[in-house]
């Protein structure tokens, strides 16, 4: 199956809500060998302002990754996700993710181009805090990924 052209300019919806909590920030933290107590110890992080601790910049892929999810999942794509070779991934934060934080993300195909008998789609992820007061925007993420077609 080749990739649907139709997919640029469609929206995901957020589907889900991520949260984020603080042993999974200690844990992306660790993972990532983000050292800064920030990212570990409450009282330096509420010490340097912040109401929780802090999570690595890169910890917004966890929510982007679920929102690009839909559209790997989509019969109506044609992706075959054993063909995707991931290409480019940039944030733009907005703010910082804090523990406590319950987060959503819309997904937006912004770009679909033919390369030989595959594609390139770029992707873009709005990651957003629910609050009372509604939505807070976190980070936006783009991401850029080849699918590869038959016999490459």
């Amino acid at each position: 199956m080749s990739i649907n052209p139709d997919l640029q300019g469609r929206s995901y919806p957020a589907a889900e809500t991520y949260d984020v909590g603080r042993e999974k920030i200690r844990e992306f933290a660790q993972a990532v060998k983000a050292t800064h107590p920030h990212h570990y110890d409450v009282a330096a992080a509420q010490a340097a302002g912040y109401p929780d601790l802090v999570a690595p910049p890169t910890f917004a892929i966890i929510v982007a990754q679920r929102a690009d999810a839909q559209l790997i999942e989509d019969p109506g794509a044609g992706i075959d996700f054993s063909r995707v070779v991931h290409a480019d991934q940039r944030f733009t934060h907005h703010r910082p993710i804090f523990a406590g934080d319950r987060l959503a993300a819309e997904l937006h195909v912004d770009g679909v181009r033919a390369m030989g008998g595959g594609a390139m789609l770029t992707t873009r992820s709005e990651v957003f805090a629910l609050t009372a007061a509604g939505r807070e925007p976190v980070t936006t993420t783009t991401s850029s990924i080849l699918v590869r077609g038959e016999g490459q």
